[in-house]
């Protein structure tokens, strides 16, 4: 189940909003997979990606009961998960141990990714609502782009003109912020 980007079941997630202990622990175990994939594309680090992904996760256990709609999980979750984030890139720079896969990395290009993960994430976030939604449901979901206007109640060629605005907005905004880069456009 690792592998899958299916969220859990919404009988599953409506047993784990009344309380059923048995569903919330499934709940949480078959998010896991999709929440760590939110945390590894939205944090400035392999660590404070594990982190956020597990920080989300005890949200999830303790507040599932607060989820408003059962088809809402995913975007309630990346949301948490966007939150711990930036929580996290505000708190650098702090003191780390070097990460086995990044040994090689000088100190100055870690600090540098950070800071670019964490431009990349402000810029999502800062995109109107309807945008951001699309963004996410297909560059970071990984939702096709029936199933992402199906979800958002729009018409593919709505999905298809917001997912364009909203990426040429996010290029412009980080070619244009400080720390952007014309070299890469």
């Amino acid at each position: 189940m690792a592998e899958s980007s299916a969220w859990p079941a919404e009988a599953l997630i409506v047993a784990a909003q009344g309380g059923d202990l048995d569903s919330i622990t499934a709940l949480v175990s078959g998010s896991h997979p999709n929440v760590r994939r939110f945390a590894y594309s939205l944090c400035a680090s392999p660590e404070d990606a594990e982190d956020a992904a597990q920080e989300a996760l005890i949200i999830l256990y303790r507040k599932i009961g607060m989820l408003r709609a059962s088809g809402a999980l995913a975007s309630w979750m990346f949301r948490i998960v966007r939150n711990e984030c930036l929580r996290r890139a505000r708190l650098m720079p702090r003191e780390r141990a070097p990460l086995p896969d990044t040994a090689a990395m000088s100190a100055e290009e870690e600090v540098l990714q950070r800071l670019e993960a964490a431009r990349v994430a402000r810029a999502v976030a800062a995109l109107p609502a309807d945008q951001r939604r699309v963004l996410i449901m297909r560059d970071i979901q990984g939702y096709s782009g029936r199933m992402a206007a199906d979800a958002l109640g729009i018409g593919t060629a709505a999905m298809k003109s917001r997912l364009h605005r909203a990426r040429t907005t996010l290029q412009d905004t980080l070619r244009n912020a400080p720390g952007g880069n014309d070299e890469d456009h």
